[in-house]
């Protein structure tokens, strides 16, 4: 898979974007908390008492936090790239059950190699493009016996507000988003081994364009694309977006659809996964395979 390079990421960008967003974060997170309780329920699927958990791209904390009740022996390790947001993420670290907080890049993790059991990180990879470099570096802090359960967004997501934008000029506003496919063959080609996908849709409702954006703006999910725009848009421009969005108007709101896709992986051991419910499926390397419920 070659990345264009107008959807390569701004990393410094990236992490000025959540350092701004980090004390209104939560509140906005709406999203946010339910695919990540969602991650958290496909743990049951997994019987093992993990000595160290990596919460990557941990936001906040509120999932660290649970991670920690979950596995309360557990060293519980909260990493995100913006100093902001684990600032943030004190007030869930509790004296009878600490968080570990790191300041870290997922492509260039400051941790030793084969040393973490579970790795969870809920709606961050799609930060990480290509996503290549993030997925060598969970495959080398990873125990070969480990396990990586993550979710991220699919190339559906916000494909009402990239149409509305269309309507007005030719740059790329809306982040690109990898398919499962593509996901699944980084996974391989990471080494990591017996990889689960499944793809969840849904659509969130706004009052108008404006609101979604105002929410995407509070999350910190500013465009960090290289083919961004790097002017601003008079009144007129932005019209053209609200009237082009208008069109997708049902029930007296206007939709956001968002592609969910969840993943689990082992180490380089490799393991042989539970069998699947639910909706998921077991996708033999080579063959990703799109699972929709």
């Amino acid at each position: 898979m070659a990345e264009e390079p107008a959807f390569r990421l701004d990393r410094a960008r990236v992490r000025a974007s959540f350092e701004r967003a980090s004390a209104a974060y939560e509140a906005a997170a709406r999203l946010q908390a339910r695919v990540g309780e969602e991650l958290l329920t496909r743990l049951d699927t997994f019987r093992f008492t993990p000595r160290v958990v990596l919460d990557l791209g941990c936001g906040t904390g509120r999932f660290a936090r649970a991670l920690k009740r979950r596995y309360p022996r557990a060293l519980v390790l909260a990493l995100d790239l913006s100093p902001g947001m684990l600032r943030e993420a004190r007030r869930h670290s509790r004296p009878w059950r600490p968080l570990a907080r790191v300041c870290g890049d997922a492509q260039r993790l400051p941790l030793a190699a084969a040393g973490v059991d579970l790795i969870y990180s809920n709606l961050m990879m799609q930060w990480c493009t290509p996503p290549d470099p993030a997925f060598a570096e969970l495959r080398r802090v990873l125990r070969p016996e480990g396990l990586l359960a993550f979710s991220t967004f699919g190339p559906a997501t916000l494909s009402e507000l990239r149409a509305a934008w269309a309507r007005a000029d030719d740059f790329s506003h809306v982040h690109h988003f990898l398919d499962v496919h593509d996901v699944g063959d980084a996974l391989v080609r990471a080494g990591l081994t017996e990889p689960v996908l499944d793809v969840d849709r849904v659509q969130l409702g706004y009052p108008d364009a404006l609101a979604l954006m105002r929410e995407l703006k509070a999350l910190g999910a500013h465009n960090a694309s290289a083919g961004r725009p790097r002017t601003l848009f008079a009144r007129a421009h932005l019209e053209r977006v609200r009237s082009g969005y208008e069109a997708f108007r049902r029930g007296g709101e206007l939709p956001a659809t968002f592609e969910v896709i969840y993943g689990v992986a082992w180490g380089a051991a490799g393991r042989t996964a539970s069998t699947p419910s639910g909706g998921e499926a077991r996708i033999p390397p080579g063959s990703i395979a799109r699972v929709r419920r």
